[in-house]
């Protein structure tokens, strides 16, 4: 019976984490495929909902805490989808720092507690499991495919290899159709400010509307395999269409530096970055991250899956989105409201 109440479902996602940035693009993406589309809100939360405005009227949310089994059964008895999307996680690298303990209970366990209610529910949904580059940590060769030792270097990538092995444990104990993505670096207009790209692209509009004059940055050597989030969510759909669940590295095999991403985002609106970035040593991580460069060659051959949105292309749609934003506020503001 359990069975069949899964498989008649064939058009119908959960995703954890859908007013996050990811959540965000994946749920545009799956309606936009015919998807019925749950998403999971906390209770008593602060949600913002400022990304999925746009689609709110579109999806149905659902209440669940990742720290609370029974609000996990609970949803996924209601909501009985065919395909259930973990993005969900407390996933800014340096808060893992100051909440190690709050980290790896939604990060790590709160996985477990995914994968539990599935196998309690109904072993024929689909999971995907956001796993990171952060990951790999002190990397141990370059680039890192699915076969690269994982070294992590915080207290999220501790938490993130966790998650990544319960999902494989999981898949090999109980049959589940359950897999990772191991997705490098993502980027985009909705990306939250405290993460590097945003950071950057939002002081670079407010610089050059006359609003800030410095930037501080910390390591501006510091390189990352960045792609376009749009492109990556398609992956991840892609990985849940296949027969057999794998792994996959989502990466662009392609470099940059911090350096890189300033001169990108300055040179847009015609400044050069040299003249308002100053580095401080106190943004330095504790234990850094150096060289992370993705081997998305499984991905590309068995999911025919490639990035389309380019670095540069990417910065300056990050840019052009900070500069409406930021003309807005001025706006605003000048009007009195």
């Amino acid at each position: 019976m359990r069975h069949s109440k899964g498989s008649k479902n064939k058009k119908q996602a959960l995703i954890t984490g859908i007013t996050g940035q990811d959540g965000s693009y994946l749920a545009e993406f799956l309606l936009s495929k015919g998807y019925k589309v749950f998403g999971t809100v906390r209770r008593n939360s602060t949600e913002n909902f400022e990304r999925i405005e746009h689609i709110k009227n579109q999806l149905e949310l659902v209440e669940i805490d990742l720290l609370d089994q029974m609000s996990i059964l609970a949803a996924l008895k209601k909501t009985r989808p065919r395909e259930v999307y973990n993005l969900a996680a407390q996933s800014f690298v340096p808060t893992s720092w100051e909440q190690p303990i709050l980290t790896g209970e939604f990060t790590a366990l709160g996985v477990t507690r995914m994968l539990e209610g599935i196998r309690t529910v109904d072993p024929t949904m689909r999971f995907y499991q956001a796993s990171s580059s952060e990951m790999f940590g002190k990397v141990q060769t370059v680039p890192q495919n699915e076969k690269t030792p994982f070294y992590p270097r915080s207290p999220y990538g501790v938490a993130k290899v966790y998650g990544h092995f319960i999902t494989v444990n999981y898949r090999e104990s109980y049959n589940l159709f359950a897999l990772s993505g191991i997705l490098f670096n993502h980027e985009s207009p909705r990306r939250g400010k405290e993460f590097v790209t945003r950071k950057v692209t939002d002081a670079v509009a407010r610089i050059k509307l006359g609003l800030l004059k410095k930037l501080t940055m910390g390591n501006l050597e510091a390189k990352r395999d960045w792609g376009f989030a749009g492109d990556y969510v398609r992956a991840m759909w892609l990985m849940l269409q296949q027969q057999r669940p794998a792994d996959y590295v989502v990466a662009t095999g392609v470099n940059h530096s911090v350096k890189d991403l300033l001169k990108t985002a300055f040179a847009h609106v015609g400044l050069e970055w040299k003249q308002y970035v100053r580095v401080d040593p106190k943004l330095i991580r504790p234990a850094e991250v150096e060289h992370l460069l993705g081997d998305a060659g499984k991905a590309r051959r068995e999911l025919q899956w490639k990035p389309e949105v380019t670095f540069e292309q990417m910065i300056q749609m990050m840019v052009d989105h900070d500069l409406r934003r930021v003309r807005k506020e001025i706006q605003d503001r000048q009007q009195g409201f």
